[in-house]
């Protein structure tokens, strides 16, 4: 079941606070930059990149993803491994608020989210 749209409006602002100060600066943008998506229960943080051999396509990196699950009330942490399935982040596998997660993933005390 998808978020309701308060829930939309509400973790969109949490998310894009969290992108106010984690996107780099406006000149690099063109060359590297980090967005978000909200696909039903989860939301996702992703790095944008143009194609090395075709700079007119852009690539998406998956960086890290909340799910809320909502019969516990929590959000599970999940990181993008290199073999390109999410991972439980084990050090702190679900946080009950989406700020604690975004904190999470600023902080990177393990450097799965950032290398």
């Amino acid at each position: 079941m998808a978020f309701s749209e308060f829930e939309l409006k509400r973790y969109g602002k949490v998310i894009e606070d969290f992108l106010v100060i984690h996107r780099p600066p406006v000149e690099v943008r063109p060359h590297v930059d980090i967005s978000y998506r909200i696909d039903g229960q989860s939301i996702e943080i992703f790095e944008l990149r143009p194609m090395w051999n075709d700079p007119a396509k852009i690539t998406e990196s998956s960086i890290a993803k909340a799910t809320y699950v909502k019969s516990k009330r929590e959000w599970k942490i999940y990181w993008m491994k290199s073999d390109l399935k999410w991972q439980s982040y084990e050090p702190m596998p679900s946080v009950k608020e989406l700020s604690s997660f975004t904190e999470t993933v600023a902080a990177d005390e393990y450097s799965c989210f950032w290398g």
